[in-house]
């Protein structure tokens, strides 16, 4: 996304907010350096632990000072296990249909508030500068409900949303995005150990062969047949689609249904 603002706008018209917080890896803000640096964009360091620490948002998980970030994931791992064998399917799944499970709406709450938080901020900033908001999100992200409501799933334009996570992997490359940001694991840095295929549940390259069949007009035993992936897996990318749909379509109203006997108009 910044590659494209800076060839479509120029560089002099593009801020990138770099927004680390008390979880987020330690390799993060020098990859958004490098991003920066290799399009000689201007960007601003925000660290949001402070205003998430008055919110409360790190009271709702164990705390993890001076506990090293390779037990912290083993941790998250073991609890996403934990989840997913209680609640009998995805600790995301679950979260797109709602939960009564008072340690998933805990975890629920504590990323998306931190999602919230660089979108407040990112407006914030912009709003300041006279901009627009540039969102990330990608259609495979869009489809499977994997952003966060108000949160990256807010922007002003959002330039990759007709384009699956392949396809913006070979624009990437196109764009000549740094070697070592093409070769990163895809991860919403929000939870130590967290990737967004380990969250999702299959590969981006599954995923969006299935999302691409389906969109086709394919049937799931057909894609299945064809493609050598399980027939669950292709229900599974289904039932994301359906349950995220109420995402898609933010705020609901209600509309008057009207009589189709009625004289009027």
């Amino acid at each position: 996304v910044a590659a494209l603002a800076v060839r479509s706008l120029g560089v002099e018209n593009v801020l990138a907010l770099i927004m680390p917080e008390r979880d987020s890896d330690f390799c993060t803000v020098d990859d958004a350096k490098l991003v920066a640096n290799q399009y000689h964009i201007r960007t601003k360091v925000i660290n949001l632990t402070p205003p998430l620490r008055k919110l409360g948002v790190y009271r709702l998980v164990p705390r993890t000072f001076l506990i090293p970030r390779s037990v912290q994931k083993s941790y998250v791992a073991r609890k996403e296990q934990e989840l997913a064998h209680r609640l009998g399917m995805s600790p995301f799944m679950a979260s797109l249909r709602g939960t009564a499970d008072v340690e998933l709406s805990r975890s629920v709450a504590y990323f998306r508030a931190k999602h919230r938080l660089r979108m407040w901020t990112l407006y914030f900033q912009a709003e300041l500068g006279n901009l627009l908001v540039v969102g990330t999100s990608n259609k495979t992200e869009w489809m499977t409900g994997f952003f966060v409501p108000f949160g990256d799933g807010a922007a002003d334009i959002m330039p990759l949303l007709s384009l699956y996570k392949t396809q913006v992997r070979l624009l990437a490359q196109y764009l000549e995005v740094p070697k070592r940001i093409l070769e990163k694991t895809p991860s919403p840095d929000l939870i130590p150990g967290i990737t967004d295929e380990q969250a999702l549940g299959l590969t981006y390259d599954k995923l969006d062969e299935i999302l691409f069949s389906l969109e086709q007009g394919f049937a799931p035993e057909q894609i299945a047949s064809q493609s050598g992936i399980p027939l669950e897996q292709v229900h599974y990318v289904r039932q994301l689609i359906a349950n995220s749909e109420h995402l898609r379509h933010l705020p609901e109203g209600i509309e008057e249904k009207k009589n189709p006997n009625s004289q009027e108009g």
